[in-house]
């Protein structure tokens, strides 16, 4: 398969870049600066110079000619203002959405987070960022070109990845290694019997594999 990412940098993106080169993929993750190159060609990713946040509709559908599959994983980022969780956790995600939809790319998985809710009240930096993650899933969700999965992990950690993940609809809330979100990620990517779900992710019981196919088709 040929995979894009978007937010190819990111710490989940990384991740999924080395599982998705290990298995024989092909991927192309879209970064901001040309000095994060050499992290995504160390991961096994062909890195492409884009800037999301400015780029236009047709600009990005042109690097997404002939993928298999999408993958929107940027982020504003913990230290970035209110501003920007518009632009980049909000705007960008539906940007790229549409591009897969422009460049005829069906599969398409969005890295969300527990608690986004299009209707979150509140104005700190916190409250926004769970607004335009919301925003972003509800927009992506309404559009029927797409073959989407949204996946909600709760709070994420640098810990090794067990391998073992609660993935339901709603699982309440809890910790995941960064290392599992992007195994859960690589096994999406693959079920596309997952269409049409909003999926929360934990840490649990259930081996990745099995989590998934136990969510597919529900």
């Amino acid at each position: 398969m040929r995979i894009v990412i978007a937010g190819g940098h990111g710490q989940i993106a990384l991740r999924l870049e080395r599982l998705l080169s290990a298995r024989g993929d092909e991927v192309a993750g879209i970064i901001r600066r040309a000095e994060q190159g050499d992290d995504l060609r160390e991961a096994g990713a062909e890195p492409v110079l884009l800037d999301l946040e400015s780029a236009s509709v047709e600009e990005v559908a042109a690097h997404l000619q002939g993928a298999d599959a999408a993958v929107f994983a940027a982020g504003a980022g913990p230290g970035s203002g209110a501003a920007r969780k518009e632009t980049v956790d909000k705007d960008a995600a539906i940007l790229f959405a549409d591009a897969a939809v422009r460049a005829g790319v069906r599969r398409y998985v969005i890295v969300s987070s527990m608690g986004a809710n299009h209707r979150h009240e509140g104005s700190e930096v916190f409250d926004v960022y769970l607004r335009a993650k919301g925003e972003a899933d509800e927009y992506v969700r309404g559009l029927a070109a797409l073959d989407w999965t949204v996946l909600r992990p709760g709070m994420l950690t640098n810990d090794a990845g067990t391998g073992l993940v609660r993935l339901e609809a709603h699982t309440g809330r809890g910790p995941i290694p960064r290392d599992d979100v992007a195994a859960v990620l690589a096994e999406l990517i693959d079920t596309p019997a997952t269409t049409g779900l909003t999926l929360e992710l934990v840490s649990g019981s259930a081996p990745v594999t099995v989590a998934v196919k136990s969510v597919a088709g529900n």
